[in-house]
């Protein structure tokens, strides 16, 4: 593999005096975790009323389950500005939790059947109301127990000097935001080429509880008597277990990422292709909406994707539109596991290896995918999801197998350039060190956190849940030791108060039945 391109636009950066628009970049979080209580089961009460409203909150929301709560931080300008928003969210979360706790990894706590697992709710508006219909939807077209399972969300953007200095060292004559929206292509399209890399390194979920199958056979293996689990699986959430577009083979629908347009016109491709099994399920029953329509896709959403283009959403937008309308303002990167070991559920040091992740898939030459290298890629992910640790394990790579030791290997070392330069941006050592760590993971599989999780479930002869419930509990305890800065604790409850009120009146304003607000909506 070549990576002259890369060293060129490296050398370039650096000439260009400008490294320092690297420190500008701002960086999102988005924690998803399931309220359990005590005992490990799935909450069955309501979204806490003293956390505000879900529809409206920007910081604490819900996501397929009203049991599933989802905290997001605003855009930050740092690495450890953003963790320390996501710490202040859980904080302020514990506080109003009575007796629950927040389930600490990706895979689901006790799950008793699907129909155990509340879908979550947004009041009577119309826009309430679709978000509850698109999760009924998604409930029945893949099971509720597969949208269960919680993640962490990286949000990245470039600043806007930067790419000023970048359009310039590329010598490009673009208009300014179409340059932007190619180049964030191209980096997503090197991010599902080297995207396998996220689950080996920092994959969390090796074992999952035997009540997540509910009796059905599968090729997983026997841990103890309440755990399955693949002995050098990294990342059960990424592979066949998890919630995936499973039927996006049979409905032949993929998304296309040659560009912005053709992306959007996939999607909408597949949002406006009816699918006879989601027929059966029916639309309208009996009065009450099953799901949005019946087709391919409800809506942009439900495509299952390890890493999207963004773009903020003007009131009731939908998202293909606002991306056509404004290009590309972000990226979300989704295959990131809840890590177990640490009360965030992420830590600096990952953070840091996401961003070289980031821009050297930015940096690195990025030609459009085949079909050939589309399924490289699924097969890939999957590979690693399972068996990412076995030695000698191979991968494929432009129709060649590769081992993946030595490919992870010579992906990291090219990155090593990137870790300086923004060692150099941000004047720390911190981008060279967290690479470091993400070798040493490499050529000993033992220092992931997949194999670090099973090594203590072996240590302390528990199984999956025990271990995942002990863990909570552990975050549970430190939450509650810490309290909030005044000022935060006001920006907080101020949000709650703004939340609660621009429910009502969302509610207030509503004059059209949701029959009409759909058909609106679509025809947008």
């Amino acid at each position: 593999m070549s990576y002259q391109k890369l060293e060129q636009r490296l050398s370039a950066i650096v000439e260009s005096a400008k490294v320092d628009t690297l420190s500008q970049s701002k960086i999102g979080l988005e924690k998803e975790s399931l309220r359990a209580a005590e005992t490990g089961g799935i909450s069955q009460t309501s979204h806490p009323q003293s956390l505000g409203s879900p529809l409206t909150n920007p910081y604490i929301t819900t996501d397929f389950s009203e049991a599933m709560m989802e905290l997001i931080t605003p855009p930050c300008d740092s690495v450890e500005q953003a963790l320390d928003f996501l710490n202040d969210l859980q904080v302020f979360v514990y506080s109003q939790l009575k007796e629950e706790i927040l389930w600490a990894t990706s895979m689901p706590c006790v799950v008793e059947s699907g129909d155990s697992i509340p879908v979550a709710q947004y009041g009577k508006s119309n826009a309430g109301m679709m978000k509850t219909v698109y999760r009924r939807g998604l409930g029945y077209r893949y099971g509720r127990t597969m949208q269960v399972i919680a993640g962490v969300h990286f949000n990245y953007s470039f600043s806007d000097s930067f790419w000023a200095m970048y359009q310039d060292i590329e010598k490009n004559k673009q208009q300014t935001q179409s340059f932007i929206s190619d180049q964030y292509m191209c980096l997503i399209r090197n991010m599902l080429r080297y995207g396998w890399l996220i689950p080996y390194l920092f994959g969390a979920s090796p074992a999952v509880c035997k009540s997540f199958l509910h009796g059905k056979p599968s090729l997983l293996s026997s841990f103890n008597e309440n755990t399955v689990y693949e002995p050098y699986a990294t990342s059960l959430r990424m592979g066949d277990i998890g919630y995936t577009n499973n039927k996006e083979s049979m409905a032949g629908i993929k998304a296309n990422y040659d560009s912005l347009d053709a992306y959007i016109e996939s999607l909408r491709c597949a949002i406006d292709t009816p699918f006879d099994e989601y027929e059966k399920i029916g639309v309208k029953v009996d009065g009450e909406y099953r799901q949005l329509n019946a087709n391919i896709l409800q809506i942009e959403n439900e495509y299952y994707s390890t890493v999207r283009p963004k773009q903020v959403l003007l009131d009731n937008e939908k998202p293909t539109n606002a991306l056509e309308q404004r290009g590309i303002e972000y990226i979300e990167l989704r295959s990131i596991d809840v890590n177990a070991f640490d009360p965030l559920g992420i830590n600096e040091e990952q953070l840091r290896f996401l961003e070289i992740f980031v821009l050297f898939c930015l940096l690195q030459e990025s030609p459009a995918l085949s079909p050939n290298e589309i399924n490289e890629i699924d097969m890939n992910l999957v590979q690693v999801a399972h068996m990412g640790r076995e030695p000698g394990i191979r991968l494929s790579c432009n129709d060649e197998s590769i081992e993946l030791k030595q490919w992870a290997s010579e992906l990291l070392a090219a990155m090593q350039g990137v870790a300086q330069l923004l060692d150099d941006a941000h004047d720390s050592k911190s981008y060279t060190k967290s690479l470091g760590s993400q070798f040493d993971g490499v050529l000993d599989p033992a220092m992931t956190t997949s194999a670090r999780m099973l090594e203590e479930m072996r240590e302390n002869d528990e199984g999956f849940f025990h271990f995942a419930r002990r863990m909570s509990l552990e975050h549970h305890n430190y939450f509650n030791t810490l309290a909030l800065a005044e000022d935060r604790k006001r920006q907080f409850e101020q949000a709650v108060n703004d939340s609660i009120a621009l429910q009502l009146e969302i509610e207030a304003d509503d004059t059209i039945d949701f029959d009409e607000y759909l058909r609106r909506y679509f025809a947008q």
